[in-house]
């Protein structure tokens, strides 16, 4: 465990055992957890935070003086705060403890009688059904977990953001869990895991998700920062990680097959940034590398590291040029890795959006720096304009080692830019069972498999006044990727019949003769989209 001693890294905190069970008593005896900071704020300001909006949240508790009040106000909002009101919210620890933890500063200006946090401390909750993190969007969900059951609650710290300091954000910024982070942790497949990496983790939370269903967690980062908190968070959690520092995979390369892995997760510095002089480069975005190359890097290598079947979960840009399609360039990143690729692309954004989001992202504003607004626009542009790039997509990228001796089969790049069901990562663990069960089948074997329909699967028809057939029969997903996939009378028949009890085969029959036309010819038809169903997941073996 690091201590105060001059090597830590400059403003983290310290994981002082002593003092962290005093923390942790005191933050759950002031009742500051993800309900209790939601019923202190009211939905209006809650939902303000989340979008990074502090004002109605400082409004809102102005007449509030309980212990929650205090710790919103001291870590969520970064309002200067008396002392005593902060041994009254933690009274085991004490303003004083916490300073010593590296939690909080003297103010500067109001003397020894109010101090301010130095890092932003926030609830954290996680259950088998979702999860929220206090003031993030959405908190990540384990409801594919096999591993412990139940609800639980963590507290995460990582540096203050620009919406409470008001500041751009500095270049070694340590980012607490956002979007992409939830978006990670919910589309993971939560299976038992011998041993587990968490590639560019962060403030720790992937790591802190894995060693719920891993024997062994791995947490690796090119931030010195970036460790200090994920040992911090890791420590105050009650979990053990195995934390290294350096670049990428090299960290975390087997030097024997019983250190690979069987999961890879990582939401890495994927943001493609100019490579321009002066310009500011963010540790936990951007990777120091030209356009999209750090992902391509990732997918092409990350097999180095996986056990036989082990997967490796990530997100990622990637740059959309021009007679080039994305599916085309993403693909030969897919080929190159030897290894099953399924890729989902779930957002598209053109150059102006690209630089405008990551602009605001660092803190940088046309009202409060139209300087370097305008400069960093216009390098953004520029950049992407060498490289004859049109649009950038964002997605998710699910890989997975084949068994020894096996070739790689699954190829999987497809866009959905709707909403999905989370958590997906049960639908997506579902989706590579699919594909190894059908892996197994010719068509005959599909004939005589029996299949029912998936329980969140709906049947929607669309008639004419007054005719007796329909125009359109859609199958609804409910579920996962909640696809819609329009289907004609015959498949629509098949999949009505789909209990368990027929053979596909044996529906075929029936339905030839209820239509009159050829078995051999229906089954011609239908079976190549009944395995399209299966392995989309609105049919199932029985």
């Amino acid at each position: 465990m690091h201590d105060a001693s001059a090597d830590r890294p400059r403003d983290t905190p310290v994981a002082d055992p002593a003092l962290l069970d005093a923390l942790r008593a005191d933050l759950a005896g002031a009742g500051f957890t993800v309900a209790g900071v939601e019923e202190l704020l009211g939905p209006v300001a809650a939902a303000a935070l989340h979008r990074e909006q502090v004002l109605p949240a400082l409004l809102g508790t102005r007449a509030h003086q309980g212990p929650t009040a205090t710790l919103v106000r001291l870590f969520l909002l970064g309002a200067t705060t008396q002392r005593r009101l902060v041994d009254a919210a933690l009274p085991r620890l004490t303003a004083d403890g916490a300073a010593r933890l590296g939690l909080l500063d003297a103010a500067g200006h109001g003397g020894a009688d109010e101090v301010r946090a130095r890092v932003d401390l926030r609830p954290y909750a996680w259950s088998d059904e979702g999860g929220t993190a206090a003031g993030a969007d959405v908190g990540a969900a384990d409801a594919a977990a096999p591993g412990p059951r139940g609800d639980g609650a963590w507290w995460v710290t990582s540096d203050l953001g620009e919406a409470v300091t008001g500041r751009a954000l500095r270049t070694d910024h340590v980012l607490g869990v956002g979007g992409a982070s939830t978006t990670l942790a919910q589309v993971t497949i939560r299976d038992p895991r011998r041993r587990t990496l968490d590639l560019g983790t962060g403030c720790g939370i992937q790591a802190l998700h894995a060693s719920r269903h891993s024997a062994t967690v791995v947490a690796t980062d090119i931030s010195a920062r970036a460790l200090a908190f994920a040992e911090f968070n890791a420590a105050l959690a009650g979990v053990r990680l195995d934390l290294r520092l350096g670049s990428m995979l090299e960290p975390a390369l087997p030097a024997h097959e019983d250190d690979a892995f069987d999961l890879v997760v990582s939401n890495p510095p994927f943001v493609i940034t100019p490579r321009t002089a002066g310009r500011s480069v963010y540790e936990y975005r951007d990777g120091g590398r030209a356009g999209d190359d750090l992902v391509r890097d990732l997918v092409v290598e990350v097999g180095g590291v996986l056990a036989p079947g082990g997967v490796a979960q990530l997100l990622g840009n990637w740059e959309h040029r021009r007679h080039e399609g994305w599916r085309e360039r993403v693909g030969e990143w897919a080929d190159r890795s030897g290894l099953d690729a399924w890729v989902v692309q779930r957002e598209v954004l053109d150059p102006a959006q690209y630089a405008e989001t990551w602009l605001r992202d660092g803190g940088t504003t046309p009202d409060r720096d139209p300087q370097g607004w305008s400069a960093g626009y216009a390098a953004w542009l520029d950049d992407f304009a060498a490289r004859d790039v049109e649009a950038v997509g964002f997605g998710m990228v699910l890989l997975r080692r084949p068994l020894d001796g096996a070739r790689p089969t699954v190829r999987r790049l497809e866009e959905h830019e709707g909403p999905v069901r989370q958590p997906l990562g049960a639908h997506l663990a579902a989706g590579l069972a699919a594909h190894d069960w059908l892996a197994g089948r010719d068509d005959a074997g599909l004939a005589a498999a029996r299949l029912v329909v998936a329980a969140d699967v709906t049947e929607e028809r669309h008639l004419v006044p007054g005719a007796a057939d329909p125009t359109v029969v859609l199958l609804r997903q409910g579920g996962g990727f909640g696809r819609t996939v329009q289907v004609g009378t015959a498949l629509a028949g098949l999949v009505g019949a789909c209990d368990g009890e027929l053979t596909v085969g044996q529906i075929l029959g029936g339905l030839g003769a209820l239509l009159e036309v050829p078995a051999d010819a229906l089954a011609a038809e239908l079976l190549p989209a009944v395995a399209s169903l299966v392995r989309d997941g609105l049919l199932a073996p029985a």
